[in-house]
């Protein structure tokens, strides 16, 4: 049994920062990765999904280059090349996070499957075949992500599907695209093999379009997606899938009693995400989990057992790269610095990079509603933005909603050209307790997109 001070399972974005400050605090610390150094956001997530959808922006805008005056041609995307690059983005990224946990004094890296056989006791099975190792430490932290969800429909495990790991990997381009789901993960790669020339339809079992978001912002979007040309079949039950002799994908879904088929060449599952937490042995620990299989954890990411912690997406609740970074900011500041930091009304911001973003933070209207206050709401349509017009990307409005007696924004909503950047400047505004008329009156650079906040809360209305 080797023992170490701390012990982090999961080579993520809050499990690689964690074990840099344990070691450069003099703690003798062990990162395990079961698959890949960096997680899911560098290998499967954000690095590789935004690096295509950079590209297939550009081949967006070349296609709709007449908009802006200018003949380029027919557009010929090329996979390959375009994977390539992705290929390569990652690949480097990976290298990065490697080079800076080996290069750290007193941090350990072990390739390898890890689980619980006593409290604070892991054994792992060396991925390069060596002998098992057994390790214990004081402190423990989980941070071993989740993946994705395959749904029990009748042939589905039987049929070649993709999942928003796989599809990433394609070289060829989908004729005809059909996803299970119409999350956040799936519009982004819905519309990203859209624009590259996928015929695109989405099956959704919620009747409502982005049920989390308010009608007018779930609609808007809504709408620029279905003027792309993606097909949306929304409050459907899939009853079967089926291979057809052509090697085609054939599946059999229900709405209102009425029966459909829908056939494709390539099928996404994008249904949702689950922690992966069934081989860590969590019972031989003493560790909690709820009915879904998420860790329990207070307000600190403990779990129910002292000393124990888990961090990012396998405990549950936002499941953003950001909100994982920030845990390992939280446990390392309480711990290594004796603050007591607390993840209990923290703000979380996310951003949807579908083209035009969407970009969130704070409550929606209907979250103001539920809970009785007292609001007033901003909208500007982006066709009034001077830099979306003067730019020719008009899609999309700017929505906020402020307290009516405080003056203070209470959340915010933004679908457009780099709406995530403008939201930004109204979470900032929120963290430092700047007021909708502050700044309603401030100077902003012009001609910016930040700058027409100005005329947001020029147009607030009493709700």
């Amino acid at each position: 049994m080797q023992t170490y001070d701390v012990i982090v399972i999961g080579s993520g974005q809050a499990g690689n920062p964690l074990a840099r400050a344990m070691a450069k605090a003099g703690k003798k610390t062990l990162i395990i990765e079961k698959r890949l150094i960096g997680g899911t956001c560098i290998n499967d997530g954000c690095t590789p999904s935004k690096t295509l959808i950079g590209a297939t922006r550009v081949a967006w805008l070349v296609s709709q280059s007449e908009h802006w005056g200018i003949q380029s041609g027919k557009m010929h995307p090329h996979l390959k090349d375009i994977k390539k690059r992705k290929d390569e983005v990652v690949e480097a990224f990976r290298k990065s996070t490697l080079n800076s946990l080996t290069r750290q004094a007193h941090l350990e890296v072990v390739l390898g499957n890890a689980s619980f056989i006593g409290s604070k006791q892991l054994q792992i099975i060396p991925l390069d075949g060596g002998n098992p190792l057994r390790v214990q430490a004081d402190w423990i932290f989980i941070n071993a992500g989740t993946c994705p969800i395959v749904p029990h429909i009748p042939g589905l495990k039987n049929s070649p599907y993709l999942t928003s790991t796989t599809i990433m990997d394609l070289e060829e381009i989908p004729k005809e695209l059909v996803i299970i789901g119409a999350g956040y993960i799936a519009l982004e790669l819905g519309q990203l093999y859209s624009r590259l020339g996928a015929k695109v339809t989405m099956l959704e079992s919620q009747a409502n379009f982005l049920p989390k978001e308010d009608r007018d912002i779930a609609d808007n979007l809504f709408h620029i997606l279905t003027d792309e040309g993606i097909t949306f079949e929304l409050g459907v039950k899939i009853t079967a899938v089926k291979t057809t002799p052509s090697k085609a994908i054939e599946l059999h879904y229900e709405r209102d009693q009425q029966y459909y088929r829908i056939t494709g060449s390539h099928l996404l599952v994008a249904a949702g995400r689950k922690p992966q937490t069934e081989a860590l042995g969590l019972h031989f620990a003493g560790v909690e989990k709820d009915t879904d299989g998420y860790i329990r954890v207070n307000d600190y990411l403990e779990t129910s057992v002292k000393g124990i912690y888990a961090l990012g997406d396998i405990k549950g609740g936002p499941a953003f790269t950001h909100i994982a970074y920030n845990d390992y900011l939280l446990v390392s500041q309480n711990l290594l610095e004796n603050k007591k930091l607390s993840i209990k009304d923290r703000l979380v911001p996310y951003v949807m990079f579908t083209d035009p973003q969407l970009g969130r933070v704070g409550i929606t209207e209907e979250e103001a509603k539920k809970n009785g206050l007292d609001y007033n709401v901003a909208i500007l349509p982006m066709e009034k933005v001077a830099r979306a017009v003067e730019t020719g990307e008009t899609r999309g409005l700017m929505k906020a909603i402020i307290d009516a007696k405080t003056d203070q924004i209470l959340g915010a909503a933004i679908i457009g050209t780099e709406a995530g950047e403008i939201m930004s400047v109204l979470q900032v505004a929120m963290l430092g307790k700047v007021t909708a008329t502050e700044i309603r009156y401030s100077v902003f650079a012009h001609p910016t997109y930040s700058e027409s906040l100005e005329n947001l809360f020029m147009n607030l209305e009493k709700q």
